[in-house]
């Protein structure tokens, strides 16, 4: 019954606080629809904890830098995005272009100064990322980036992607990585919720100045750390170490190239 009252709230919120982000976005500068999204964040937190009995409970604010900083979350539910958003008046986060499909959603995006990256990846998507990127450290403003860039199952991880450290690099930012549990709680996309109390924990910070291959194995190791221990304790299990897994689209590449190789012809 939790799952099905959430689902009400959640369409109804989404869809009220979409059609005002719409109007908001025809008028001059991002106040306006900034203050929408930031409020539909909030509501959507609020509704999680009335409806679906998932509490939110914040975790090492202390660890926040001054000024702009990247944030780098742990990515293991739908949910992730309101929880971590609702902590901040003005965030520019970083999405796939797949979000451009819903209606009214391009100019939102266009509007908030939303970082928008091809879901392929490649040098297009890597060149879009740094310079959307270097407009959002001009105005001042925290970068929201998932570095898995994948939903994770409560467990697993994927590969941390690199566009993190070289927006770190390049603009000297630190970055505050995210642990989470929520997965345990509202898994992925899914319908069904769990009640319980989910955690996000700000870890402190990892400075600039760092190698690509010291700086992702240092983010990995605390984000991935840290979410099994979030959750052994939202489970009552011991922590286990999360899994390595491959995305079903980068498999499916994988698979293709394969099979190209073996039907060439040997010379």
């Amino acid at each position: 019954m939790r799952s099905i009252l959430f689902a009400v709230a959640y369409y109804a919120i989404s869809i009220t606080h979409v059609l005002a982000a719409a109007v908001a976005a025809l008028r001059p500068g991002r106040g306006a629809v900034r203050r929408v999204i930031s409020r539909f964040g909030k509501r959507m937190v609020w509704a999680m904890r009335v409806f679906a009995g998932i509490r939110l409970e914040v975790r090492g604010r202390e660890n926040l830098p001054q000024g702009a900083f990247i944030i780098a979350p742990k990515h293991q539910s739908w949910g992730d995005g309101f929880c971590t958003f609702s902590q901040f008046d003005d965030v520019a986060f970083v999405t796939g272009d797949h979000l451009e499909r819903f209606p009214l959603f391009k100019p939102i995006l266009k509007k908030l100064g939303a970082i928008v990256v091809d879901s392929c990846g490649g040098p297009e998507a890597r060149n879009a990322l740094q310079t959307a990127a270097a407009q959002a450290h001009k105005e001042g403003r925290k970068i929201l980036i998932y570095p898995e860039g994948h939903l994770a199952p409560v467990g697993t991880r994927f590969r941390y992607r690199s566009g993190v450290y070289y927006m770190s690099r390049d603009f000297e930012m630190p970055v505050v990585p995210v642990a989470t549990n929520l997965g345990c709680f509202w898994a992925q996309q899914s319908f069904w919720k769990k009640p319980g109390t989910a955690i996000i924990e700000f870890l402190p910070p990892i400075p600039t100045g760092l190698k690509r291959t010291d700086f992702l194995t240092r983010l990995e190791t605390a984000v991935e750390d840290r979410t099994a221990e979030l959750v052994a304790e939202a489970t009552g299990r011991p922590v286990t170490p999360s899994v390595l897994e491959i995305p079903d689209a980068e498999r499916e590449r994988a698979e293709a190239k394969t099979k190209e190789t073996e039907a060439e012809p040997a010379e």
